[in-house]
């Protein structure tokens, strides 16, 4: 091996600088995708607030009245015996013709369906854990609002009705 003082000093100064401009490459590549990823994340944001308050227009226009925004439920688990206590929160809680519903908004191309596994799971949630009527989607961009119905959840609900007041 040779060397260090064996290498011309232009070799080295040249080696230097490319190693330099490499590195600022790196790390403006690093803070372009920082910025593009903070701007994806405050456009899905602005999108969300725009359909929230073109929802609460959509569901008047239904003749739905807002009873409560970003309402709140616990939802307990029994976990090992032990009870967690899941907080959750719906964008609206609405009533109709003396019935309450939660109201949730979604944006984009899939969330707003049923067929989105963390929406359904996020709908049957609120089914469970809010005292209403049943469940809405609401997707604002389309102008669609969707009474959701989970029937097995509806007949097991009758079924323990019907167990608790003939016992």
């Amino acid at each position: 091996m040779g060397r260090a003082s064996a290498i011309p000093p232009e070799v080295l100064a040249g080696a230097c600088l490319a190693a330099i401009l490499l590195a600022a490459c790196v790390v403006l590549v690093a803070i372009v995708r920082a910025w593009a990823a903070h701007a994806r994340v405050r456009a899905r944001a602005l999108r969300a607030v725009r359909g929230e308050r073109e929802a609460v227009a959509l569901l008047r226009a239904r003749g739905y009245a807002i009873v409560e925004a970003q309402a709140t439920a616990v939802l307990p688990v029994r976990v090992d015996g032990e009870t967690f206590l899941a907080g959750l929160r719906a964008d609206y809680v609405v009533s109709k013709n003396g019935a309450r519903f939660v109201a949730e908004v979604k944006t984009g191309e899939l969330a707003p369906s049923v067929a989105t596994a963390a929406t359904r799971r996020q709908l049957l949630e609120y089914e469970i854990a809010f005292d209403v009527d049943g469940v809405l989607l609401v997707d604002a961009e389309r102008g669609r609002v969707h009474a959701i119905v989970f029937p097995t959840l509806g007949a097991a609900r009758r079924a323990r009705r019907v167990r608790r007041f003939s016992a």
